[in-house]
This record gives structure tokens, sequence and C-alpha cells, in this order.
């Protein structure tokens, strides 16, 4: 439900604004002086405010400028309307942020049109930002093995729907992108995509960052935050890692959940939402309820469309077209499109075990590119040692006594300018070598020369 404010000093064309409003299925709160408007502006979040010009206690365009700065990216729209209207009122109000200059008298059918806009025009203003922060992140799932066919396929069933789903996977699986898809073939695919990862947020802060707060409830702060429940209104929320929610976290997202309502924190009234969740982890829930850390009913909220994605070991078929399709994807990124991955490289990868999963095999094929800018080929004696031991272990052999010789000294000197950030002169001191003897090596072992300042 969409929420307007209604600001007048008279009472009866408060009144009438309401009644018709209501009757459009908005909700409708009033206020009669600017005061009181920024006040409720403040503890609850609005799609449009009708903003009378001349109030008692202050000038409507001042009250304007303040509704603007509290919060110009997330807050409502501002239709301002007067009975003393002039061009200079109306130029002014345009410059201020002001959405539409209606005078009075009012005419109600154009009053509706306007406030439809006006609801319009924020949703889609919040709904670009949302988007703009996902640009980064978009992806695709890659492989021809079974268990990717089976996840396309039960994505293409599942999504339709709005049965909340719960993704298990190990870290780096690609949950993520399982939860993308489930929402990019949904009937909110016209709609935001929202993510938290409950993990990375202190247990002091998760509340806010689900609800979001109002009027300065959280000290030092700007007077209103929107939380991921309300930014998701219409789309998709997904919690990634909810296994790491605390149990007090867990009973205020359940109750949300099952009201599809929450109140902010420091606010007065609740905020409505429709919202389809998608949660994610890595644990065992099961385990976890049978240790008191996670609650039964909450798992059985989340748990109506299971979804289990295989970890890359189970499907080392799908690692060529993986491979091959990060490294395009990186090789456009630094300017380097005509690189190609050797096959002597691609069986190493396959043999190796991949606890990182897909994450892990991302960071390779972008460190192998990155530390061989002359390469046009990446082959086999580019990989880390940790991937060439692997493949090793396993019956083969360096081809040389040289071969392992280089492999070995190029990961170990790799590390020591992670260790020292890229300072040569730095990773030279910690390897006991002159910073002129450890160029040489750097250059013949094709190890790229980025000194950083300090």
């Amino acid at each position: 439900m969409n929420h307007i404010l209604v600001v007048d000093d008279e009472a009866d064309i408060r009144a009438t604004l309401q009644a018709i409003l209501a009757d459009e299925g908005y909700a409708v709160a009033t206020a009669s002086t600017a005061a009181e408007a920024v006040a409720l502006v403040r503890d609850v979040v609005y799609d449009a405010v009708l903003l009378d010009i001349w109030l008692p206690d202050r000038d409507g365009l001042e009250a304007l400028e303040e509704i603007r700065k509290a919060d110009a990216a997330n807050g409502p729209e501002v239709i301002i309307i007067s009975g003393h209207g002039s061009i200079e009122s109306a130029v002014r109000a345009t410059k201020l942020g002001a959405f539409d200059f209606l005078e009075k008298p009012l005419s109600l059918e154009r009053i509706l049109i306007v406030v439809k806009n006006a609801v319009e025009a924020r949703r889609l203003r919040i709904e670009n930002q949302e988007f703009q922060r996902q640009l980064p992140a978009r992806g695709s799932i890659t492989g021809a093995s079974v268990p990717v066919k089976a996840l396309r396929q039960q994505i293409r069933l599942m999504a339709p729907t709005n049965g909340r789903v719960l993704i298990y996977g190990e870290s780096g699986t690609g949950k993520e992108l399982i939860a993308r898809a489930m929402h990019r073939e949904s009937l909110r695919r016209d709609h935001v995509f929202v993510e938290l990862n409950c993990a990375a947020i202190p247990e002091d802060f998760i509340e806010t960052e689900l609800f979001g707060y109002r009027h300065s409830a959280v000290p030092g702060d700007l007077p209103e935050k929107r939380g991921t429940f309300e930014r998701a209104h219409g789309g998709t929320l997904f919690l990634d890692e909810v296994g790491d929610m605390s149990l007090k976290t867990q009973a205020k997202v359940l109750r949300a959940l099952d009201e599809q309502e929450f109140t902010p924190v420091g606010a007065t009234h609740p905020v409505r939402v429709d919202v389809r969740v998608i949660a994610a982890t890595n644990k065992n829930l099961e385990e976890e309820i049978a240790k008191g850390n996670f609650r039964e009913d909450f798992f059985y909220r989340l748990n109506v469309i299971p979804f289990y994605v295989p970890p890359l070991r189970e499907r080392k078929e799908d690692i060529p077209l993986l491979a091959r399709e990060m490294l395009r994807e990186f090789g456009r990124q630094y300017g380097r499109p005509r690189v190609e991955m050797a096959e002597d490289a691609v069986a190493a990868l396959q043999q190796y075990h991949w606890p990182g999963n897909v994450r892990e095999l991302k960071n390779i094929v972008e460190r192998m590119l990155i530390l061989n800018p002359q390469a046009t080929r990446l082959e086999r004696k580019h990989l880390p040692v940790l991937v060439y031991r692997s493949a090793n272990r396993r019956g083969e052999e360096f081809p040389s006594l040289q071969h392992a010789r280089e492999a070995y000294e190029r990961d170990y000197i790799l590390r020591k300018l992670e260790e020292c950030h890229g300072n040569v002169s730095r990773a030279a001191e910690a390897l006991g070598l002159e910073r002129s003897h450890l160029y040489r090596k750097m250059k013949a072992l094709g190890i790229a020369v980025r000194e950083t300042q300090t």
C-alpha cells in the first residue's frame, strides 16, 4: 500500500483529500503545520506529500527544502499546493525538488492523476537505485553437467510461484546466482532484487539493516534508513547465510514473514510490504535446530522450496566451460580479450579438489591473467603451485626439475608480494634478496611488476 501525507492548515481540505485518496486505496495521514509534517516524514516513509505553501508556523517551501534534504534519494515526491500561486513560487518549488505545483481551487481529478504519477516516479527512482547496486553482481548459471541441468529445470518450475526458497550449498558454490536466476524468471522480475549477507552484519546492526530506522533512532546517523525488507517491496529479498542469524533476529524476521508487516526501529507506525524471501545457507539447519541455534518454526517458513547446489568437485565436467567463460570476462575487463586457456591447464584444474568451489576457481583464473601480462595463452605452468601440486599427487609430474623449481619460486615470490601489498622493496627484504635481483627473478618468471607506493 502506498502512503500519502496531506499537509494543509484548512481542516476541510485535509478531510476532503484524505477521503478521496483513501477511496483510491492509499493510506493517508494528515498534518496542519510544517513542524508536524516534517516530524511525520521522519517517522514514516511516504510515497508522496501534498504540501500547502501557506502554513501557520512556516513557509511550505521551507518545509519542502527540509524534507528533501533529509533524504533526497529515498524520500517522498512532494506536490506543492497553493491558493496564491505565482510563477516565482512555482519556479522556486521546482528548484527545491517539488514534483508538481497545483493551484487552488483544486481539481480532484487532477489531484488523483498527479498523486498517481508521483507515486510511480518514486517507485521507479527507488528501483533504479537498486538495479544500479545489482549491476556488478549479475551473472548466469554456467554448466552442462546433470546437476546443473536439474537446477535449471527446477528454477523454471519454481520461479513463477511466490513460494519461499531455501538454497543449500557449500561456500562459493553460487547460491546467489541461483537466487538471482529465480528472481529473473519470477513474476517479480520487473521489481528489485535486494541482498543481505546475514553473516557480514554485526548482531547489533542486523535489525536496522533488515527493518530500517526512523527519526535518528541510531545516534549519529541520518534521520531515516530504509531497511532491506522495505527496499525489496514488490520484489525479492535474498537472505544469504541465514544460518548465522541470531535467534532474536530470527523471531523478528519470522513475524515479518507471517504478517508482511514490521515496525522500523524508532518508528511508531508499521510498514506493510509485499516481499518474496529467498534464503541461503552453508550449514545443516536441521543440525543447528537440534543444537538450539536455529528456530524450527523459522526453518519451516523458509524451507517451502528447497534447492541444493552441488560443490564444484561433484561437477568437474563444468570446469572447462566455467574457466573459459571467466577468462573471457576478465579478458574484457583487463583489455586482453584474446587470451586463451590451454588444454593442459584445464586438465590440471579438473584434477584439483576445489575447497572454495566456483569462487576459488574465479579467483585463480583472474590471478593467472593478472600475473601473466604478456601471455596470450594460459598454460599449466601458469597455475598456482597449489593446483599444480594437486595434479602431481594424481600421478602427473613436472616435465623437469627446472619446471618444478620455477613453479615453486614463482608461487613463493607471489605470496611474499601479496604479504607486502605489492611493494617490491619490502618483498626483496623479506626474501633476503637485493631489490635488483628480485626484479630479475620476477622478469624471468613472468611476474608483472606493479610497484605500489607506501
